[in-house]
C-alpha cells in the first residue's frame, strides 16, 4: 500500500503531520534572517602593521615585503593584496575556498610571529584579523550640536553613542567619520634645551620611563596571596608637565628640570585627517555595521530604537539618520511577500475558473500553503537566509 492510499484510509496521522510541519514552518519563517545578500565565509585574512611617521617607500622595503614573503609560502594561498599608506601597511591574504578560515588565521599569525624580529623595532605588533564580508554599513547617522563644540560632540559619540549601539544585538562595529582626536602635545623649546644640554631623545626616554606598568610578582598581605603591580602612569596633563627631567651632573650634584620649563605642554586635538560635512557644515558621521549572520532589518530596527532613546536622554545633540541601507531590503522583502500572496490567490482562482468545483478549489487552496510553508523549516535548519 502506497503513502497516498494509507493517508486516505487513515487521514488523522497525515493531517496532524502536516499541521505540525506548517506550524514549524511558520515559526522557522519568522526566525529566518532577511538580508540583501547571503553571507559568504571567504577564507581571507587581513594583516595590518602601523609604523607612525614612516614613508611608503620605507614601509615597502622594511615591512610589506617581509610580511609578503612570510605568508606567501603558506599552504593554499591564492592571492596577496597589499596597500601602503603613510605609516600603515595592509596585506590581505586570500586562500582557496577549501581552506578553513580559523586555520588560515592561525597560519598567518604564526607566520607573522616568525618574522617579527626582522621587522622594525618601533613597529606596532601587526594585527591579524579575519576579513569580514558582512557588507556595507546598515545605517549612517550624523551627530551635531548648537550647544556643544566639536570636541565635546566627538567625546559624546565615542563614549556614549558607540557603547550604546554596540550593546544592540547584531551590531558588529560602530565607526566614527570626522570629528577630532584628543592629543597631548609637547613642543620643545630649542633654545632652553640647548642651554641645558638636553636633547629630544632624553625627553622621549624619560616619558617612556614614567609611562610603564609592570608586574611586581606576588605578595603576602594578611595571609592572603595577592598579585602586585607597579603603576607609573600620569593621569593628567598637569602631572605630565611636572615630570622631572635629569640634567648632566654638576660638581657631583644631580640636577633636574621640570618638563614645562623647557616645553609647552598643551591638551589639544590632533591634526584633522578626515571630515564629514552636512550642508557644508562639519558634523560627525556614525556608521553601523552588522555582524556576520545578523539580519539587516532587525539590526536597523534595534539601532533606531537605541538612537531614539539616546536622543531623548541627550536633547542637546542632534542625531539624524542620513543613510538607511536596510529600508530597500525591507521594501523588497515586503514586495516579494505580497507577490507570493497574489500568486497563491490567483492560482486558486484559476483552478475555480476552469473546474468550477468548490471541492477541487478547496483542495488546491489547502495544498499550496501546506506544500510551501514547511519548506521554510528546512531553510532555517540548514542556515539559509531570505535574500532580496
Amino acid at each position: 500500500m502506497n503513502f497516498s492510499a494509507l493517508s486516505i484510509k487513515n487521514p488523522v496521522p497525515a493531517i496532524m503531520l502536516f499541521i505540525l510541519l506548517t506550524l514549524a514552518g511558520l515559526l522557522a519563517f519568522k526566525a529566518t534572517l532577511v538580508q540583501d545578500f547571503p553571507d559568504i565565509d571567504m577564507p581571507a585574512v587581513m594583516v595590518t602593521a602601523v609604523l607612525e611617521g614612516a614613508a611608503p617607500a620605507q614601509l615597502e622595503t622594511e615591512v610589506a615585503r617581509k610580511i609578503e614573503d612570510a605568508v606567501a609560502t603558506l599552504e593554499a594561498v591564492k592571492h596577496l593584496h597589499t596597500t601602503i599608506r603613510d605609516g600603515e601597511v595592509s596585506v590581505m591574504v586570500e586562500f582557496t575556498l577549501e581552506k578553513n578560515t580559523a586555520e588560515a588565521v592561525n597560519d598567518v599569525r604564526s607566520a607573522i610571529d616568525r618574522v617579527r624580529a626582522d621587522l622594525p623595532q618601533d613597529l606596532r605588533n601587526p594585527i591579524v584579523t579575519k576579513v569580514n564580508n558582512a557588507g556595507r554599513a546598515v545605517l549612517v547617522f550624523s551627530a551635531s550640536s548648537n550647544k556643544l563644540d566639536e570636541q565635546e560632540v566627538t567625546w559624546f559619540v565615542d563614549n556614549t553613542v558607540t557603547k550604546k549601539l554596540l550593546s544592540v544585538t547584531g551590531v558588529g562595529a560602530v565607526k566614527r567619520l570626522g570629528g577630532v582626536n584628543r592629543e597631548v602635545r609637547i613642543e620643545l623649546d630649542a633654545t632652553k634645551m640647548s642651554a641645558l644640554k638636553l636633547t629630544a631623545l632624553d625627553v622621549s626616554r624619560q616619558l617612556k620611563l614614567v609611562q610603564q606598568e609592570n608586574s611586581g610578582g606576588r605578595g603576602d598581605v594578611s595571609g592572603v596571596e595577592q598579585n602586585v603591580r607597579t603603576i607609573a602612569t600620569v593621569k593628567s596633563v598637569a602631572e605630565l608637565a611636572a615630570i622631572q627631567l635629569p640634567l648632566p651632573a654638576k660638581n657631583g650634584i644631580n640636577l633636574h628640570v621640570r618638563l614645562d620649563q623647557v616645553a609647552d605642554v598643551t591638551d589639544t586635538f590632533a591634526e584633522r585627517r578626515s571630515i564629514a560635512l552636512k550642508n557644508g557644515k562639519p558634523v560627525i558621521g556614525i556608521e553601523i555595521l552588522r555582524t556576520r549572520g545578523a539580519s539587516e532589518v532587525k539590526v536597523a530596527a534595534g539601532v533606531q530604537a537605541a538612537i531614539a532613546q539616546l536622543q531623548q536622554e541627550h536633547p542637546n545633540v542632534n542625531l539624524a539618520l542620513e543613510i538607511d541601507n536596510a529600508a530597500p531590503v525591507e521594501e523588497n522583502f515586503v514586495g516579494s511577500m505580497n507577490m507570493l500572496y497574489e500568486g497563491a490567490i490567483l492560482a486558486v482562482l484559476v483552478v475555480w475558473w476552469f473546474l468550477r468545483d468548490w471541492r477541487a478549489t478547496l483542495i488546491a487552496a489547502v495544498a499550496l500553503p501546506l506544500s510551501v510553508i514547511p519548506t521554510f523549516l528546512g531553510m532555517y535548519y540548514f542556515g539559509f537566509t531570505l535574500n532580496t
